[in-house]
């Protein structure tokens, strides 16, 4: 009843932020800025980060300027960005060529500087936060009912590396910096029950693992798995055992065995093989995987249960994974991708994750140490997110 009662409670939640999310309340009049902000003279905001310039995916520190506050906008003085793997993809181009300059991040937090006239869901000093989308159509279905995501007049404007013509850059420059401007809209409320440093992950890692999750809508009891233990993995079994579910976590390194089951996972299980695989064959009712590489997909996806459902969330270089569809065919489970959640459900998160206290594990760097913190990330060294310090760009 607890938990039926719970699916009630999220729906209620959704509806509320959805209606404040559209804007459905009086407009300031006027803006208003903290006395440091730091312009330029044309008025766009002065900014330092760390950029990639070329395919080598090498970050170095860069000066350069975000568009001045509009009416709808919100300046956000950045105290920390967390480090995703997504980030490094598509810095090395993995997913594509791209612009550079370039400053990657997208789990950003920090405290509101300026708002503009017409935003009344933040003031100046407000602790916010940033994720992986600045700005949408707002108008369309999916829009309007809190799938920005997916806008369907492909409007959907990803937080670094996308055209946008109101960037003095040209592009979208992410949260590796001092500061960003973004649309109220795009930012998401941080609760002061929870460390900045330990908000930052949820904005990609936690949303993009909760929301398949409250997708499969599974039972407290059921079975599920989790395939790749690194950023987004050990939050989908944090969020998962939370949720009630009897978690196996399957990960290919052995280092990793005692964390998985500190997590709250019932097994752990170590695949240097596809033949580890068999054991599980038709055991768990979800799995979800979150590998950022190619791999047997079918062989994994062999654990769940016929007319159970495995989703991949892990963008491999390419953005494609290559699937046997003789194997999927053999265990007949239902098989898809999901992206990351839209505002309102990164908002529910953010406050799920800090009123149940279920935090991301993470290690604080300074800005110099980028590069090597990305390079321990594709090492599978990382436990479990780096976290830079702002201060430090």
């Amino acid at each position: 009843m607890e938990y039926e009662n719970s699916k009630v409670n999220r729906r209620q939640f959704m509806q509320k932020s959805a209606v404040a999310g559209a804007g459905l309340l009086i407009a300031n009049q006027s803006g208003a800025f903290a006395q440091s902000v730091p312009s330029a003279p044309n008025g766009n905001i002065k900014t330092r980060g760390y950029a990639a310039r070329d395919a080598s995916g090498k970050l170095s520190p860069w000066e350069f300027q975000r568009r001045p506050v509009g009416p709808d906008d919100i300046l956000i003085d950045i105290k920390f960005a967390s480090i995703c793997h997504s980030d490094i993809h598509q810095m090395k181009g993995h997913w594509g060529p791209q612009q550079y300059p370039q400053v990657p991040g997208h789990e950003i937090v920090g405290i509101v500087a300026a708002v503009g006239k017409n935003v009344t869901k933040f003031k100046v000093g407000d602790r916010a936060g940033v994720g992986c989308m600045v700005d949408s159509c707002m108008h369309c279905d999916h829009c309007e009912h809190g799938e920005e995501h997916y806008c369907e007049n492909g409007e959907t404007l990803f937080t670094y590396g996308y055209p946008d013509k109101a960037s003095p850059t040209g592009i979208t420059q992410g949260g590796y910096s001092t500061n960003i401007v973004v649309r109220d809209h795009f930012a998401v409320r941080i609760p002061d029950h929870i460390k900045l440093e330990e908000a930052a992950p949820l904005l990609c890692a936690g949303i993009t693992t909760y929301s398949p999750l409250m997708q499969a809508n599974f039972d407290v009891g059921d079975k599920v798995g989790v395939a790749g233990i690194g950023g987004l993995g050990h939050m989908a079994i944090k969020l998962a055992v939370s949720k009630g579910a009897e978690v196996y976590g399957f990960t290919t390194t052995p280092s990793k065995v005692k964390d998985i089951l500190a997590f709250g996972a019932k097994e752990a299980i170590v695949v240097d093989d596809p033949s580890r695989l068999a054991p599980y064959k038709g055991k768990l009712d979800y799995m979800i995987s979150t590998i950022p590489v190619q791999f047997n997909v079918a062989a994994y996806s062999s654990v769940v249960k016929t007319h159970g459902t495995f989703t991949q969330v892990g963008m491999p270089e390419g953005m494609s994974l290559d699937i046997s569809a003789i194997g999927m065919a053999m265990s007949r489970v239902n098989f898809n991708v999901s992206l990351i959640g839209g505002i309102p459900e990164t908002q529910e998160v953010v406050h799920y994750c800090a009123d149940n206290r279920v935090l991301p594990q993470i290690q604080m760097i300074k800005a110099p140490q980028i590069n090597d913190a990305w390079d321990k990330v594709v090492n599978k060294e990382a436990r479990y997110r780096y976290v830079i310090d702002a201060a430090t760009f």
